[in-house]
């Protein structure tokens, strides 16, 4: 993208994203994995495949796609209790879990999964802000992962994927709109907004509150603008990333062909040091 209105602390310009990086098969025994970085936050997604269902799609034919989502204690500057200690799960783990749950229910069929579950698990072992949008392009790239290897086993129906899916956030500062807020901008946002589209343009989720004064119509479509753009370079990471497993077309634009075997989890590059500054807010 252009570069336009740089000068945020990050040395961003206000419609750059953060640099991305995604490396699959991070975790050796899940059935498909990936370390996704937006910056300094960091996540690792694993996908689980399961031959059960919930209790109200059994025996319907239709399968099931789920996530949990965690904070490690010292993701966050200050330390974050683990909430098994707490004894329950919080308000905001509940809401995090939901949206990428049906989020990537809404490109999934579910019947071409036959009845199975797949389980994504999310734990952020940095948090500097994005967490949930992180956690989510992770998600869909290790549900491919564990997706195509049922596929090479022949035990699905028929390919579940449907479109590409993406999130990012969008935010207006002192004025100006920016995509992909760090987690100081985010604290000091006068309008916040989390967006997640597929990749054919279409909203799955919009969340955006003003934390200040109310924003325009104008400002919205200029903030959903943003979005797009910012969401079309991340689903452009996550076919980089894609590209060394075997999977049919589906979007818009299909997977590019690999030049080389996916790397073993065995061999993942260790992840790079932390950021120091990296806050309790995602």
């Amino acid at each position: 993208m252009t570069p336009v209105n740089a000068g945020r602390a990050d040395g961003r310009a206000d419609n750059a994203l953060r640099p991305i990086e995604m490396r699959p098969h991070y975790l050796r025994f899940a059935e498909g994995s990936v370390l996704v970085e937006a910056g300094y936050t960091k996540v690792i997604c694993a996908a689980t495949a399961e031959d059960r269902v919930p209790p109200f799609l059994k025996g319907r034919g239709s399968g099931w796609v789920t996530a949990e989502y965690s904070l490690l204690p010292r993701s966050t500057f200050e330390r974050t209790p683990r909430e098994a200690a707490v004894g329950r799960i919080g308000g905001r783990t509940h809401e995090i879990q939901r949206l990428i749950g049906r989020s990537l229910r809404s490109v999934v069929d579910l019947r071409a999964l036959g009845e199975r579950t797949i389980t994504l698990d999310c734990d952020v072992i940095q948090a500097d802000g994005g967490t949930r949008t992180t956690a989510l392009n992770g998600s869909f790239v290790a549900m491919c992962i564990a997706l195509a290897s049922l596929r090479q086993k022949g035990t699905l129906r028929g390919w579940p994927v449907v479109d590409w899916l993406a999130a990012t956030s969008v935010g207006i500062i002192e004025g100006r709109p920016m995509l992909d807020l760090n987690y100081e901008e985010d604290s000091r946002a006068d309008v916040d907004m989390n967006v997640v589209m597929t990749g054919d343009g279409r909203f799955v989720e919009i969340q955006g509150t003003a934390e200040k004064a109310p924003f325009s119509r104008a400002e919205l479509d200029r903030l959903l603008a943003l979005a797009r753009a910012g969401i079309d370079e991340i689903n452009e990471r996550q076919r980089e990333a894609l590209a060394p497993f075997t999977l049919p077309p589906f979007g818009q634009k299909p997977v590019a062909v690999a030049t080389k075997p996916p790397a073993d989890a065995r061999s993942a590059a260790a992840p790079s040091v932390a950021n120091p500054e990296a806050g309790n807010r995602a």
